[in-house]
């Protein structure tokens, strides 16, 4: 009879000590859930506001626009950013281009604590006036980006940004 209670106190143990692992395990797993929300929203917010001065310029302004929209990028985004500002300048300033964007809506896809994938539903205003046009051609359109968010130095900055093409998702 001894036996058996020493053999059953030895199994429940390990019983207990396994559900304790258990949870320990999926506490860690849930805080770092947690950790990845939180992250998601702060990039996400983020990323709805400097999605707006990234693709928004004024042709009479558009050296300051493009300078303060770099600020907002890292890694190789940067470049590309400065090459992307030298090649529209020039065309912007011809046909007296503004565009004005604002985040109609917006959605975290993936998220980390220092990487998150932002997509972006974007409203595009295009006013532009060609040479020889006597009044402004004014244009509307939808797109949706994708951002993603990096954290350096507890700030968001975009790593990468890439417009998506064709149809949106049916529901």
């Amino acid at each position: 009879m001894m036996r058996v209670s020493v053999l059953l106190i030895g199994v429940l143990t390990a019983v207990v000590l396994s559900l304790a692992a258990a949870v320990l395990v999926m506490f860690a797993d849930l805080s770092r859930l947690r950790g990845d929300e939180a992250a998601g929203q702060e990039a996400l917010v983020t990323a709805r506001s400097v999605a707006v001065d990234m693709l928004s310029y004024d042709y009479r302004t558009i050296e300051q626009d493009f300078a303060r929209a770099r600020v907002y990028t890292t890694g190789d985004l940067t470049q590309s950013y400065r090459r992307l500002t030298e090649a529209l300048v020039p065309t912007a300033r011809k046909q007296r281009t503004v565009q004005q964007a604002t985040v109609a809506g917006a959605a975290v896809e993936t998220a980390a604590s220092d990487r998150v994938e932002v997509l972006l539903f974007m409203n595009m205003g295009v006013v532009k006036t060609l040479p020889g046009d006597r009044q402004p051609r004014r244009q509307v359109s939808q797109s949706r980006a994708r951002l993603v968010m990096v954290k350096k130095d507890s700030h968001w900055l975009v790593a990468e940004l890439s417009t998506l093409l064709g149809d949106p998702p049916r529901p």
